[in-house]
Parts: structure tokens; sequence; C-alpha cells
């Protein structure tokens, strides 16, 4: 398909064409995006998360009090889970949080969440992104007349110095690479803008997983 080109000052920069079977798909599967939205998260997830068994904490070990005569309950040290401060009974310990996806689904998922931009019609395509002065209004500016506030911009191969440093105090707008594309990003903004250079960047991405399938 063909799409618009625009340029940072939302001028017109001719068309470019656009790949059918990355961003022309209507039938947008949502459970296909759920599933590898989930993955990226679980694979960000630290792990860390620690609680103390009533062997780690810090307690005596002894008994309470005596076995018999007190009219109370039998127990035993005070670091059981039944007390205050004792150990929690089964604790939460470090561990992977990550799951399993096939490769051909995630593939998937990134061909969809790109064509569910182009139907929403929340697609941009910029002739470049890049700036003679890193600074932040007259970004901003430039991003207003195009009518971007909440986006995700992807700028090719390497990003610009001077843009990377204007937009890093943009709030809700978000640089990448296109090595850096991903599904979770792509969502999580209003707008995908997208750059000629990685609009040529995904293309050839489509193709090396092609070949490796």
């Amino acid at each position: 398909m063909k799409f618009d080109v625009t340029t940072l000052d939302a001028g017109k920069a001719g068309s470019i064409e656009l790949d059918d079977a990355v961003f022309g798909i209507t039938e947008i599967r949502g459970d296909i995006l759920q599933r590898m939205v989930k993955y990226q998260l679980a694979k960000r997830r630290a792990g860390t998360q620690s609680a103390k068994t009533r062997s780690e904490v810090n307690r005596s070990k002894s008994k309470m009090y005596k076995q018999k005569g007190t009219g109370r309950a039998r127990h035993a040290s005070a670091n059981a889970p039944i007390f205050r401060g004792g150990g929690m009974a089964h604790a939460v310990k470090p561990r992977d949080h990550a799951h399993s996806l096939n490769k051909k689904v995630r593939v998937m998922a990134l061909r969809h969440a790109l064509s569910s931009k182009v139907v929403s019609k929340s697609l941009i395509v910029l002739d470049d992104a890049v700036l003679s002065q890193a600074r932040t209004a007259a970004l901003r500016a430039q991003l207003e007349k195009l009518g971007v506030t909440n986006a995700l911009i992807v700028a090719g191969a390497e990003v610009d110095r001077n843009f990377a440093l204007a937009a890093r105090n943009l709030p809700n707008i978000d640089v990448l690479p296109t090595q850096g594309l991903n599904v979770y990003d792509v969502l999580r903004r209003r707008t995908l803008v997208l750059t000629r250079a990685a609009v040529e960047g995904i293309a050839g991405r489509f193709v090396q997983a092609k070949e490796a399938a």
C-alpha cells in the first residue's frame, strides 16, 4: 500500500510503499497481542522477591514454655508462622518469571501490532528524525503540528543524538532505533511514528525472520 510521508514541520515529502503483509492486516488478533504483551512483561520482571521461612527468621529456636501444666496450647519455638515475628508459610523466593513463546507467534504479534496502527489511523511516516539543535521546545512545537502528543518514534538504525536529547524531556514520547521495536511499546503509545529508514529496516527485519523460519 502507498502511504504519505511528512516532514517534521508537517510538510509533504512524497509517499512510501508499505508491505501489506506487515502493515495491511485488517483482522487484528487481540489474543496474539495479549500473549505477546504478557510474554514481554514476564521477561521484564526481576523476580527478586523473597520472604523468610521459619528456619531463617532471627528468633530463638527453643521451646516457648513447658509442654504441660500451663493450660495453654502446646507450642514449640516462636518462629512458627502463627506467631508475630515468625517465619512465613510458603514464603516466596527469587525465581525467573519468563516463559516461552513460539517465534512464529512473536513475529505474527509484531505484524498485527503494526497493522493495528494503520487500522486505527495512528501511523505517521516521517522523512527523517534529525535535528540541527537539541531543543525540546522546538521539537514539542513540531510534534504539535503533526498532532502528536503520545507516541513511539522509531528513528531508524540509529537515533540522531540531538533528536534523542530533545525528546527525552517530553512526557509520553518514546524514541527507539529500529532494532528496539517491540509489541509492548507500540501498543502502549497512541501514535506510531516511523521514519523512511525505519520502514526499510522493519521490512528487512521481517525478511530475515522469514529466511530463518
